[in-house]
């Protein structure tokens, strides 16, 4: 470690620096808020699937889940400007508003297009939740204490990690609470912990602002808009309409004309830009930025295959799936954990991100893979997890100047969500684009077998109501192929098939979700290489605030000497 990093003055000392129970209190508010979009990130994943079934439009959920992600990914660095400029508090405490509004209007949909929509205007919600929530975390807290306070922060991400997927199965398993169907809780639930939210905020946070003017950089949203959102549907879509149909081609086109057009204008507005471009001159920002889009791409795409393997492939309930997440979350915790230890003792961070690959454990999951053993690599995925997400943010604080704080944060949020939505519209893409056919192929290769024949003879099996979805694909020449295609917007049935006709269904899907979790795997195996190649800058041991207090007190010192040093002779 450098000098650097061991003379700086205690925090104490510093001016600006909050005591251990002023940081706990304004801790306490942020919790709530970071609890709330935590919470919804492993709620839905769980109960996503009965959702979709519900709804008719499993092939759908895509929609869903990438019209959040580009509200989030497009507000975050907009959250992140207005709060370096106006402060924090009143950004956060909108955030909180929007969200909960949108999950009230989420448990109203009728269709996945309506939650489609209903979640892109949750999403522009949850884009100042996380990020800001963080952002203010680095104002108040230096690197190297931070770890102090990790086990709170954790425990908001185990607290969710752990409840979500439980309570999303439970919920999506109810077939009513209260007359509401039991999914549309999934929801529902939001409304009473963003109210809380919302009044412990109100009251508790107040950290210290100076206000800066700047111009609100509303063309860069526009035009960051216009690049983003074509290129995220070209690869949701993309599959469907052909990669080099019109309508891809004019999306690629629009899309890349709107980022030139960004860049451009960023540029022009310097200082006030969205995210301004001298921090890509920064080395460790440039680079940690591409790292987030990887990982993002990687770590977010794995996790939303994982549920889906549960109750599909493993005839697991929405409830039964979010007990069996538990190792991937325990593995995240405890890697978080030592993390932040680690971290505070030695002051180095580097070595944490290399894990990234661990992701490569999946690939060896199989239709017919013990649970146990799945499990076993769902923990090393966590591990993985642990040891990489929350250093991405830390080391793009602590490269950055303190009042660049807020669009540091939010600059990493927007890069590692905006990895997630590609991952997660191109994963679901190559998901559905193989499964009708590996499941037409495992169709085929079972046919032949005794266990099939004797099936297909036997009376009993055959008037079966559950089989008649099968019975009717060998009742007509060349329907297993729109047969297996049918399971893309109900795939409740295959759990009541006779499981000589239900394996070749979760063949198919565990086929297919396994060149998902090898895409995952090359991808984040780029981003083993690039951790290796990315400077270990020294933790500083100020908070954002207590740096530009000091540079405050230097500023004045320098003007309070200047008259002094004029009135010398010579001067």
């Amino acid at each position: 470690m450098s000098s650097s990093s061991t003379t700086a003055p205690p925090a104490a000392a510093v001016p600006g620096g909050l005591s251990h129970r002023q940081i706990m209190t304004i801790l306490s508010g942020l919790m709530m808020g970071m609890f709330l979009a935590a919470l919804d990130q492993t709620i839905v994943s769980t109960a996503i699937r009965t959702i979709a079934d519900d709804l008719h439009g499993l092939s759908q959920q895509a929609w869903t889940t990438t019209a959040y992600l580009i509200t989030s990914t497009i507000s975050t660095p907009l959250y992140g400007k207005l709060s370096d400029i106006h402060g924090r508090k009143p950004y956060f405490l909108a955030a909180i508003s929007i969200f909960v509004t949108g999950s009230i209007a989420c448990t109203f949909s009728t269709s996945m297009i309506e939650l489609a929509a209903f979640r892109a205007f949750q999403g522009i919600g949850a884009g100042g939740l996380m990020s800001l929530a963080l952002a203010i975390i680095g104002d108040i807290v230096p690197p190297r204490e931070r770890a102090k306070y990790q086990g709170y922060i954790l425990a908001v991400f185990a607290t969710s990690s752990v409840l979500g997927p439980l309570v999303g199965g439970f919920l999506a398993g109810q077939s009513s609470i209260l007359g509401i169907v039991g999914w549309r809780w999934v929801f529902l639930v939001n409304v009473p912990i963003g109210m809380v939210a919302l009044f412990v905020v109100a009251k508790v946070l107040n950290v210290p602002h100076t206000r800066r003017s700047r111009r609100i950089d509303w063309l860069g949203a526009l035009t960051i808009a216009i690049g983003v959102v074509p290129l995220l549907l070209v690869a949701e879509q993309g599959q469907a309409w052909g990669w080099t149909s019109g309508r891809s081609l004019a999306c690629f086109g629009v899309g890349i004309l709107g980022v030139i057009a960004w860049v451009l204008v960023e540029l022009r507005m310097g200082d006030d830009a969205l995210i301004p471009m001298r921090l890509f001159r920064n080395a460790v920002f440039s680079k940690t930025s591409v790292l987030a889009v990887l990982v993002g791409m990687g770590m977010f795409g794995g996790m939303l295959m994982i549920p889906q393997y549960l109750q599909i492939v493993k005839g697991a309930s929405p409830t039964e799936s979010g007990l069996m997440m538990l190792p991937l979350m325990l593995g995240m915790m405890g890697a978080s954990i030592a993390t932040g230890q680690l971290t505070a003792r030695t002051g180095h961070y580097k070595i944490f991100p290399i894990t990234v690959s661990m992701l490569l454990f999946m690939t060896r999951v199989q239709w017919n893979t013990p649970l146990p053993e799945t499990m076993a690599y769902m923990l090393l995925f966590g591990i993985g997890l642990g040891f990489t997400l929350q250093t991405l943010t830390l080391s793009v604080q602590n490269a950055v100047p303190p009042q660049d704080m807020g669009v540091a944060t939010a600059s990493s949020t927007f890069f590692r969500q905006l990895g997630a939505t590609v991952g997660t519209a191109i994963f679901l893409s190559v998901l559905f684009s193989n499964v009708g056919g590996k499941i037409t192929s495992a169709f085929h290769s079972a046919a032949g077998t005794p266990a099939f024949q004797d099936a297909v003879h036997n009376p009993a099996v055959m008037s079966n109501p559950a089989n008649q979805p099968v019975v009717e694909m060998l009742k007509h020449p060349g329907a297993a192929s729109s047969g297996a295609d049918s399971v893309l917007n109900d795939s409740s049935f295959i759990q009541k098939l006779s499981s000589v006709f239900s394996e070749p269904f979760k063949q198919g899907f565990a086929s297919s979700m396994h060149v998902v979790f090898f895409l995952g795997a090359i991808i984040t195996a780029v981003a083993f290489v690039l951790v290796i190649f990315i400077k270990e800058v020294p933790l500083r041991s100020v908070s954002g605030i207590q740096a530009q207090a000091q540079a405050k007190a230097e500023a004045e010192q320098a003007q309070q000497a200047q008259p002094a040093l004029d009135e010398l002779p010579g001067i």
